[in-house]
């Protein structure tokens, strides 16, 4: 499906689509009360409360007041409506500050001021530097006399870093004024969330251009929420306008997360409403007995001769009204209100705070802290989350010469420095590649220094490094860059950029010098990449050991290459490249084909060595971790020897010989297959043993494994405790994690950039490190941190505080409710089976509301052991990962302790006043008494605060 939008054109698109009013909102005023409580009484428990309540209004059958249940009912609910009315509110007001924001459109060729909201579909909107763009819009106009921009989209995806942004092919060159007049269609597809994907072709009506086709990108955007920077004014043209916007596609209620503990807490609710159902059959069929037989034998109880036809009903329904307090209506939120004071505690730990960018950790979802108690796998990236991602150039190796090995910096090194003096051939190419294969924008600043804009730390790395080795990228005007070598400025046009993918692993541009007129190919990726595509006759073999002995002591490597092309295949090329571009189906996968058709026969000039340093504590994180029964598996995108030697570094895996490396690999199902017996087998003798055993998988056989060997597989992720995954794609971080959450294990996953969102999204726990790659890691968790140390406080500290608290909450929640229970049922059988209430209605109400709900309050607090302690020994999280103070064997012992202290306190109380003259409701106080000492009694005994 696509839309056409109708530039300039007032009338075409109003009708079509929505206009630029922005609603976040859940409610309305109207329908806020109707739909909030169907909300509520959509879950099973409220249901059932509300059922009990209605029943209590039955005058024959209430044992108490209904005052006792519709009094905490309508408070509950109250409570969670004026928490949603209060979100909602403050949603209204945002909205209304952004639709009410004033903006600069086009309308019948004249300027006009109007707010947000009554933007439309194929209006012009004008901007000015620092303003915030209302809606999504193609760009058609800047104040950059090459159609440059600069916008800030920190908002959209949390990378701070300054994007450009370029006006379409067709509207280059064209006036100032006839921006006002200009007239054409977008095609474009109907809305969707992808933020960094646009295939939309452009057609200008005459007299601006003779009806050519322009192929618009994500290039060719401004979406909404970004800021104009760096740029005195652009204009665009609105695509998508208010919820139909990329950001306002993307925005919406993530699906709740079910934490084991919730999950349990089901279970026994479950198990006690079957118990309740039992006791109510039994105690009603027993007081129909006892009425029918030895009722009406005692004079003072009038029963009727003949009942109503639902006679037989009245008993047991006055018994499940007595009973209906098994289920605390409290439960739900007194955890929800303790959950969220374990998200504050979190918030407020100063501990967690990143002292060099003062950014504080922060806990987004604040219903699962105790599931952090839980974790058994942690699926953790590698770029920017166990290192700094901090790129640093140390080595290179050129036409088989290796530069930096001797003092561990290339640019430090004599060989190359004179080499580049003597403008080798082969330096000079390699650093030219260097310098201009990427997409780095260079900005002169106000003392004459060049800045470089770059959106990838490597593209950073390497070009700072070509300019120290004084290959400077000095310009970029419009298509024209301009280098300076030595002295000498040399200038190249870009005429095709073939943008880096996860699937090709490598990008390419595609270049004119403009000195000769030579046409060039430059192409830098993984040597997987790179390597396979040299020309036939080139010997690769220093490169792959180059390749080798750089991934060994951990470096990050790319392979450079160059091709010349001749001017009519690169014009046959460049008309395949030109359609594929302005497709709308499968754009991508068309591009890439096309791509291929060029990307051969290369020159492979050399290999860079990049380092990306550890952060401080990864490896004293991650060995405390596993001390703590907690298995890693790393998902990294970085070749196979590269991970391997992090791994070692950050203590995942052991050097021989206590530890053992097994490597799945293979190109075919065959190979694979036998490869992953193998390790299998490996695996299972070993299992038994103390040695340390991990398995190292790359993407193409992880892919072969998933789909055709996904059961061997599973087996082997059951046995394994460490896994190295190499050259993965986002999607496949996604499938391991769904893979071991499909044998039952709680799963954390960590990473830092865009492409860990899938993989943070799948996990039971996602957590964000707020790094070099933006927020978008961040913002898609459950919480987000500044280093990767603070992930061994967040578990060992507040996890295992918050399983151990919400475990006792929760059965002490059950226990408090059985006691009185059982208390009522044991008075049942001295008073004739009839189902009446010991309690008054007051003193129930009072009983749950205040004289048991004030000493939970110490339990948020409580600490078992000290900080201190459980950070010194993690072993003893292994009781919150077995569930070993929460489950049915644990609650059996509650349901025992309330079963024995009812007995207690009824006994007493009844032998107390067995040969006195007294009122019951004086028998009711001294046994609520009794529960309400014995309550205080077991908060002491079972808290250490």
């Amino acid at each position: 499906m696509k839309r056409f939008v109708y530039i300039n054109d007032d009338e075409s698109s109003q009708e079509l689509y929505c206009d630029n009013r922005i609603s976040n909102r859940k409610y309305t005023v109207l329908n806020f009360l109707p739909k909030n409580l169907w909300e509520q009484f959509s879950r099973f428990m409220n249901q059932y409360f509300l059922l009990i309540a209605c029943l209590q209004l039955w005058s024959l059958i209430t044992p108490v007041n209904p005052a006792s249940t519709w009094g905490p009912l309508i408070f509950i609910f109250a409570v969670s409506a004026s928490k949603e009315a209060w979100d909602d509110y403050n949603r209204y007001l945002s909205d209304k500050k952004a639709n009410e924001k004033h903006i600069w459109v086009v309308r019948q060729g004249i300027r006009k001021h109007i707010q947000a909201q009554d933007i439309h579909v194929g209006n012009i909107v004008w901007l000015r530097e620092n303003d915030e763009v209302p809606c999504d819009l193609v760009l058609i106009g800047t104040s950059d006399t090459q159609g440059l921009c600069y916008v800030e989209t920190a908002a959209l995806d949390g990378e701070t870093d300054l994007k450009t942004r370029v006006i379409p092919s067709a509207c280059m060159g064209m006036d100032f004024e006839l921006l006002h007049k200009i007239k054409g269609v977008i095609e474009c597809p109907n809305p969707d969330k992808d933020i960094r994907r646009f295939d939309a072709n452009l057609r200008l009506f005459p007299p601006f251009i003779d009806n050519d086709l322009c192929p618009l990108t994500i290039k060719n955007t401004l979406l909404q929420s970004c800021y104009l920077r760096n740029t005195e004014w652009a204009c665009g043209v609105a695509v998508y306008t208010g919820n139909e916007t990329k950001l306002g596609m993307s925005r919406g209620i993530p699906e709740p997360k079910l934490t084991a503990m919730d999950a349990m807490i089901d279970k026994l609710t479950g198990a006690i409403f079957v118990f309740q159902i039992v006791v109510v059959m039994v105690l009603g069929i027993a007081g129909n007995v006892w009425k029918d037989t030895e009722a009406r034998k005692q004079w003072y109880v009038l029963y009727p001769i003949e009942g109503p036809w639902y006679e037989l009903l009245v008993i047991p329904l006055r018994f499940e009204l007595l009973c209906s307090i098994m289920i605390p209506i409290s439960i739900k939120v007194s955890l929800d209100l303790v959950k969220s004071l374990y998200a504050k505690f979190i918030d407020w730990d100063s501990e967690m705070i990143d002292q060099d960018t003062g950014i504080p950790s922060h806990a987004t979802n604040t219903a699962i802290s105790e599931d952090l108690g839980q974790v058994e796998y942690i699926l953790t990236d590698k770029t920017g989350t166990l290192t700094e991602n901090r790129m640093i150039f140390r080595r290179c190796c050129i036409s088989g010469i290796f530069y930096g090995n001797e003092s561990g910096d290339a640019l430090k090194d004599v060989k190359l420095l004179n080499a580049v003096a003597g403008s080798s051939p082969d330096v000079v190419r390699f650093l030219t590649v260097m310098a201009i294969c990427n997409t780095v924008i260079p900005i002169k600043s106000k003392t004459g220094a060049i800045l470089y804009k770059a959106q990838s730390q490597d593209e950073d790395a390497l070009v700072n490094a070509a300019a120290r080795l004084h290959m400077v990228y000095v310009n970029k005007n419009a298509n024209i860059l301009e280098i300076r070598f030595n002295g000498s400025v040399i200038q190249y046009e870009v005429l095709e950029t073939l943008e880096f993918t996860s699937d090709r692993k490598r990008m390419s541009v595609v270049v004119k010098d403009c000195q000769n007129g030579k046409i060039v190919l430059l192409s830098k990726g993984a040597d997987e990449a790179i390597l396979p595509y040299a020309y036939a006759g080139q010997q690769t073999r220093a490169l792959v050991e180059a390749v080798e002995q750089y991934a060994q002591l951990g470096l990050r490597t790319l392979c450079l290459a160059w091709r010349e092309l001749k001017e009519d295949e690169y014009q046959e090329w460049s008309l395949m490249f030109k359609e594929a571009s302005s497709t709308l189906v499968d754009r991508e996968w068309r591009i890439a084909e096309v791509c291929q058709r060029l990307e051969h026969d290369f020159e492979v000039l050399g290999v860079t060595a990049i380092e990306d340093r550890l952060q401080d504590g990864v490896p004293e994180t991650i060995e405390t971790l596993r001390k703590a029964g907690i298995n890693f598996w790393m998902l990294t995108g970085d070749k196979q020897n590269t991970a391997i030697q992090i791994a070692l570094s950050c203590n995942f895996i052991s050097p021989e010989p206590k530890g053992q490396l097994l490597l799945i690999d293979g190109k075919t199902e065959g190979e694979v297959c036998r490869s992953l017996e193998r390790v299998l087998l490996t695996m299972r003798i070993t299992s038994s043993e103390p040695k340390d055993v991990a398995f190292v998988v790359d993407g193409w056989a992880l892919e072969i494994a998933l789909k055709h060997y996904r059961k061997a597989f599973t087996e082997l992720a059951i046995l394994s405790r460490t896994a190295i995954c190499c050259r993965v794609t986002p999607s496949q971080k996604a499938q391991l994690v769904e893979l071991l959450k499909s044998c039952d294990y709680r799963t954390l996953a960590i990473g830092d950039g865009g492409n860990d969102v899938r993989m943070i999204q799948q996990a039971d726990i996602g957590v964000g490190i707020s790094g070099r790659e933006g927020l978008q890691a961040a913002r898609a968790a459950d919480y987000s941190i500044g280093k990767f140390r603070f992930l061994k406080r967040l578990i060992l500290v507040h996890g295992r505080y918050s399983y151990n608290r919400t475990a006792f909450l929760s059965q002490y929640s059950f226990y408090k409710s059985l006691v009185i229970c059982f208390i009522q049922i044991f008075f049942s059988f001295i008073s004739g089976v009839s189902g009446t209430s010991l309690f008054n209605s007051v003193s129930l109400m009072a009983y749950n509301v205040f004289y048991t709900s004030v000493p939970v309050l110490v339990s948020v607090l409580d600490k078992d052991l000290s900080e201190g302690t459980v950070m010194q020994h993690p072993q003893i999280l292994v009781y919150c990962q077995a569930g070993r103070l929460l489950n049915p064997s644990t609650f059996a012992g509650w349901f025992g302790r309330s079963l024995f202290h009812a007995i207690v306190v009824f006994v007493i109380t009844i032998h107390a006043y067995a040969f006195e003259k007294s009122e019951m409701e004086e028998l009711s106080m001294v046994a609520l008494s009794g529960c309400i000492w014995l309550q205080a009694f077991v908060v002491a005994l079972e808290t250490n605060s």
